[in-house]
């Protein structure tokens, strides 16, 4: 019995060291830019996933609406350009009444909450933000080059 015991442990630990030589490592990788990135061995890294919902300001003035879009527009760009946000955009007519979303580049809630206090139309109650920790491929912000290269009339 004693036997049959060992070869069962046997087995299993010659098993288990072909598992883990059984992983491929990716032929393309490229380590610098992996780096760059901060991609864990997974090609992956954290982020925060915020979605936006309408606040409770239902103010009908107009004036001071267009202002605080017109400056959530330009904190947008501000934050694409300090490399904290790597995907916005709006939402159709939904259920759920959700505006729209955005992927910070940052790795904490309390990172995202600083960033998302200097939007005006969240100041201002027009949205409402609902943070998520979000863990996705390292190379999403890769995508914001190409993206710049596609727009033809400034939204």
């Amino acid at each position: 019995m004693k036997f049959i015991n060992k070869m069962f442990v046997l087995v299993c630990l010659i098993t288990a060291i072909f598992s883990v030589n059984a992983q491929e490592i990716n032929p393309r990788y490229d380590q610098d830019l992996a780096e760059r990135l901060g991609a864990d061995e997974y090609g992956m890294k954290r982020f925060i996933f915020v979605i936006l919902k309408s606040g409770s300001n239902v103010s009908q003035d107009s004036e001071l609406r267009n202002e605080a879009f017109s400056g959530h527009l330009a904190n947008i760009k501000r934050l694409v350009k300090e490399d904290k946000l790597i995907v916005a955009g709006p939402f159709g007519k939904n259920a759920d009444d959700y505006r729209g979303l955005f992927i910070l580049n940052v790795k904490t809630i309390n990172e995202a909450k600083k960033l998302l206090e200097t939007d005006p139309a969240i100041k201002a109650n027009y949205l409402v933000p609902a943070l998520y920790n979000w863990y996705g491929s390292a190379a999403l912000s890769e995508y914001l080059d190409a993206s710049d290269k596609v727009w033809k009339i400034t939204p």
